[in-house]
């Protein structure tokens, strides 16, 4: 019987709900911040699931603090569309990044201090 792995599973379904997300900005001409979102939105459950195949602990919490780095630049993409009186916006979209956040920092702390 296979693990769950809540952080992996939470970063796959964000992925896809940003792909969701940007078409509906790219329906709106809103091209360049849908693809700036898709990049980094996509990103942090990239280098979530490269983590999984870390060579090392140092290289597990090397990848998870760029999934944070891109976790906080999808944020502040986030923050620009609600901001934003021209834009759509998703709340959905930033509770659930404020769960992967959490749960990233968690995860790099504990990796730290069992190092």
């Amino acid at each position: 019987m296979e693990k769950r792995n809540e952080i992996l599973e939470l970063s796959i379904q964000f992925a896809l709900n940003i792909i969701e997300f940007t078409e509906i900005l790219e329906s709106k001409r809103k091209f360049i911040i849908a693809n700036q979102l898709l990049k980094s939105g996509t990103s942090v459950g990239a280098n979530i699931f490269e983590a999984q195949s870390a060579e090392s602990r140092a290289d597990f919490i090397y990848k998870l603090k760029i999934a944070d780095k891109e976790a906080k630049e999808s944020e502040y993409w986030l923050l620009l569309c609600e901001k934003s009186s021209s834009y759509p916006f998703n709340e959905d979209l930033k509770i659930a990044l404020l769960s992967i956040q959490k749960l990233l920092s968690k995860i790099i702390a504990t990796s730290k201090i069992n190092k």
